[in-house]
């Protein structure tokens, strides 16, 4: 489904905990996740801790989203 948003001219970011899968699926802007039960925080962090993973996570994905790419490209 990525491939064919991507198609319509719509750029999609694939936030995901194992990269490896999504370049099988051929998502063209991956972003890294934390892990597989909590992709986008650690239930052993504090409140500020987990505000800042993923306030990092989601800068990272604006701006993947809003760079050109020509081929699969993982943001770390």
């Amino acid at each position: 489904m990525v491939k064919e948003i991507e198609r319509a001219g719509i750029p999609v970011v694939h936030m995901c905990t194992v990269v490896p899968i999504s370049m099988t699926v051929g998502a063209n802007r991956i972003v890294p996740t934390v892990a597989i039960p909590y992709p986008l925080g650690n239930p052993a962090s504090t409140p500020d801790e987990e505000k800042e993973l993923r306030r990092k996570l989601l800068d990272k994905t604006l701006d993947a989203l809003s760079t050109e790419v020509e081929d699969q490209t993982v943001f770390e």
